[in-house]
């Protein structure tokens, strides 16, 4: 207990690289959430229907799983540093095709270029988890990366303040009439063509002004010299690296929870809205319990992160999984506010997650995990696909969110089994963790 006490889970060393590359970790937390509340805000200004509307999720996260292991293949080729950079510039041109987008008002260009935006957040996420890993010892990498996606809701918690205040409070096609109609349905074309000139000016002028400060980041980085070893540098052999991978039960069932765990995440925090305007919250208001809900995910990170010292990390997430499950149950079964309230306290226990099931299945890859965390980035595509899901079910009595009943509560309270399931899958991957591969792995 005292040698593990004395390994530094951040060296001095590494202290400035590791500010660095955890500040990209808030980069795209901010892109991620800033994107979740417009499914809502495109819903309104486009007149889509919720499946339509999911779509700007399948483009988000549907980037991941396109570019993840070109990412993977290009860092072993040239060098982690070069990813960063490469990332950082298809981030930025993504988020400045906002503003051709909003000229010609068409919806499928603005999904491209979320999704090219998503292209330079894959490098990232491919580049700087196994980054942080490798800063230092393993028995402590899953405490680092832990430590440095704890600066991931940061990010995500300002990309929803600047949603609420600067996008989803000033779309005029928001407005409603005292029954509750919006005032947008009620105009005629030229009328609407009008607000949806202004609104979708709105949404494109904050992902604009993202892609300036991304531009920001790439210079500052391109100048600063970031050190590398030998065992980052190495080149390995993708098809041997892909065949030990998945000979790996650990690093697999790791790739399945990580896939449901980003698919429960983005139904959660995407759906919220529409959860809390079945019974009356309008989407502005809402955004105060997406920022609720990034909270209580910041503090579980902490905690969790915290805990990580004393409990096995498959035990951790066992338990993690369980609290969600609950806290689902909850959110389906009693509609309202105590839902709602059950809904954002899913975010304490979904907070270690994504950074846990990560370090668990790289843990002990080596050269590897350079390989290994593109798949582990394309089971991102988990947040594209389950979301769709959730909104064909919001669609089957229509366009609203409480049409029809389904085993006596609304559909779109029902829509929150899909990641009920997911949070059951992880939690049998946590319990398979502890129970049966860290035993296999040490003996």
């Amino acid at each position: 207990m005292g040698k593990h006490s004395k390994t530094p889970v951040v060296a001095k060393s590494v202290l400035l690289p590791f500010v660095l590359i955890t500040s990209l970790f808030a980069l795209w937390g901010f892109a991620n959430d800033i994107t979740n509340p417009m499914v809502s805000a495109f819903k309104k200004v486009l007149e889509l229907d919720n499946f339509q509307a999911s779509l700007v999720q399948l483009a988000f996260y549907g980037g991941y799983f396109t570019m993840a292991l070109p990412a993977a293949i290009f860092v072993n080729r040239f060098s982690y540093k070069k990813g960063v950079l490469l990332g950082l510039g298809l981030y930025a041109v993504g988020a400045l095709l906002f503003y051709p987008a909003a000229a010609y008002e068409e919806f499928g260009f603005f999904l491209a270029a979320l999704y090219i935006l998503t292209f330079g957040l894959a490098f990232l996420e491919t580049t700087a988890n196994p980054y942080i890993l490798s800063m230092g010892a393993e028995k402590t990498a899953t405490q680092r990366l832990n430590l440095a996606q704890a600066f991931n809701p940061m990010g995500a918690l300002l990309g929803l303040i600047v949603a609420q205040k600067f996008i989803l409070a000033s779309l005029q096609s928001d407005d409603l009439l005292p029954d509750g109609t919006t005032v947008y349905s009620t105009l005629g074309d030229e009328a609407k063509a009008v607000v949806r000139t202004a609104d979708l000016a709105v949404i494109r002028d904050p992902y604009v002004l993202l892609g300036i400060v991304v531009i920001g980041f790439l210079l500052v980085i391109s100048l600063v010299n970031m050190p590398q070893n030998a065992h980052q540098e190495t080149k390995v052999k993708i098809g041997g690296s892909i065949k030990r991978l998945f000979k790996s039960r650990k690093f697999t069932g790791g790739v399945i929870a990580q896939a449901f765990y980003v698919g429960a995440q983005i139904m959660c925090w995407t759906y919220l809205y529409q959860y809390a305007e079945s019974f009356g919250i309008d989407n502005t208001q809402a955004v105060n319990y997406g920022i609720a809900a990034l909270v209580v995910f910041l503090i579980g990170r902490w905690v969790g992160t915290g805990l990580l010292k004393y409990i096995d990390s498959g035990k951790l997430l066992l338990f993690f999984a369980l609290g969600a499950s609950i806290a689902t149950l909850i959110t389906i079964f009693v509609p309202g506010m105590v839902g709602l309230i059950a809904l954002v306290c899913i975010s304490f226990f979904m907070s270690i997650m994504f950074p846990t099931i990560y370090g668990i299945a790289l843990e002990g890859q080596g050269e590897d995990a350079k390989f290994g965390a593109a798949f582990l980035v394309m089971a991102i595509v988990g947040g594209a696909l389950m979301p769709t899901l959730q909104g064909l079910i919001l669609d089957l009595g229509g366009s609203g969110y409480t049409d029809i009943q389904i085993l006596g509560v609304p559909e779109v309270n029902f829509s929150f089994i899909l990641p009920l399931v997911c949070f059951i899958i992880i939690g049998i991957y946590g319990r398979d963790v502890y129970k049966k591969y860290n035993i296999e792995t040490t003996s």
